[in-house]
């Protein structure tokens, strides 16, 4: 007995450890460009794994499952490619999505309204968003070859050789890349966690152009896959208790710089496996280590916002690139796989990718607005047999009213 618990405790940490350096370095690229200065990027963080933290413990430990939660990597790559505005308006927007979400899980017909989107556009729209990012490895490394090459070099060999610790090991050689620029300044970087509250400013441009989009690649690229992990492995996620925590730590960290809290999906498999513990009832305490784990993580937020500040070449954009390629290829193979939406699903891909501004509301929902549009003009059908399910009808149970 005591075994497994040490076991499963172990699976956690490792849980927390990969989902965490995996995707901080998008988390603080996104928050950056939301308007947020260093003090609310590491407030925004502490307030991210205080949320996730929190809630993968209640959760787990209340349901008896191993739920896993974390940080919309998908999302904060959303902030990172749209124009600014303004960071007490992004937190309006942060707010919102907190109500949105946790709506969905109380009236599943708003639900079924983020499902009714077509899978291929919501996969372009989320496709067009990365292309910036995913474009910065080449970048950086034509401005500074030698230390980007060397985090590109151990990322390629650990895609190879051990691929869940791939972007970990990448993000470790970042910050080494940043310790040896800043030199003696890298010392100066170690500060402790800071809450930074901001006053929310609900605007409409922020409302059109971040909430709802935030809210539609959330759900389309962390929830539902969330659930399909979970599945996969045998265990039901109770739906209207999950929703209703993740917009609920999505709204009270808000102020704080948090912009969207929801399952877990690709690290959600860990705890879920045979490898957190044989039993499937053992399995919540992996997950319960992982939220353990992400309030001792808490910590080392302002930390790393000022280190990524402290080096002359941007190697946590680096790194943030590559963690997003797999992702990337993902939402273009969605995108495409469907002959009768390639034209509006490309629509909307190049609106997305191209960020532009229209009416101060950014390129992700004039994306899916355009792709829409193209997509009715050209009479374009959604067939179950070729297009495939929209973005939540792979998990339409989840979506029922009956659902607790």
């Amino acid at each position: 007995m005591e075994r497994t618990w040490v076991h499963a405790a172990a699976v956690g940490v490792t849980t927390a450890l990969v989902g965490f350096t995996s995707s901080v370095a998008v988390l603080i690229a996104g928050l950056t460009a939301a308007g947020a200065d260093a003090d609310q990027a590491s407030s925004g963080l502490l307030v991210l794994c205080v949320s996730v933290g929190l809630g993968t413990m209640v959760l787990s430990w209340r349901m008896r499952t191993p739920i896993t939660l974390a940080w919309s990597t998908p999302g904060a790559a959303l902030l990172a490619t749209q124009a600014s505005l303004g960071w007490a308006a992004a937190v309006g927007a942060f707010l919102v999505t907190g109500f949105l979400i946790a709506a969905i899980g109380l009236w599943p017909w708003l639900g079924r309204l983020v499902a009714s989107i077509p899978a291929p556009l919501a996969q372009a729209m989320l496709a067009g968003v990365l292309v910036p990012l995913c474009l910065r490895p080449v970048t950086e490394l034509a401005a500074d070859p030698w230390p980007v090459a060397v985090v590109i070099v151990i990322w390629l060999a650990l895609q190879r050789l051990a691929l869940r610790w791939a972007t970990p090991t990448a993000f470790a050689a970042a910050l080494a890349v940043i310790a040896v620029q800043a030199g003696a300044g890298a010392r100066g970087a170690l500060v402790p966690p800071t809450l930074d509250l901001t006053a929310p400013e609900i605007t409409g441009a922020a409302v059109v152009g971040i909430a709802l989009p935030l809210t539609v690649v959330t759900m389309a690229s962390q929830n539902v896959p969330g659930i399909a992990v979970l599945a996969s492995a045998g265990f039901r996620v109770p739906w209207r208790a999950t929703m209703l925590v993740t917009g609920a730590g999505t709204a009270l960290g808000a102020a704080g710089g948090g912009h969207a809290v929801n399952l877990a999906a690709i690290t959600a498999a860990l705890p879920a496996s045979p490898d957190a513990a044989r039993d499937p009832e053992r399995r919540w305490i992996a997950a319960f280590a992982a939220g353990c784990s992400y309030l001792v993580l808490a910590g080392a937020g302002a930390t790393l916002v000022a280190l990524s500040h402290a080096g002359t070449t941007d190697a946590l954009a680096v790194v943030a690139g590559l963690a997003l390629l797999p992702t990337l290829a993902s939402s273009l193979a969605g995108a495409f796989a469907a002959a009768e939406d390639r034209i509006p699903a490309a629509a909307t891909f190049m609106l997305a990718a191209s960020g532009a501004t229209l009416a101060g509301i950014g390129s992700a929902f004039w994306a899916l607005v355009g792709g829409l549009a193209i997509r009715t003009l050209l009479g374009s059908r959604t067939r179950s047999e070729h297009a495939g399910p929209g973005v939540g009808a792979e998990h339409p149970d989840p979506l029922s009213p009956s659902r607790s």
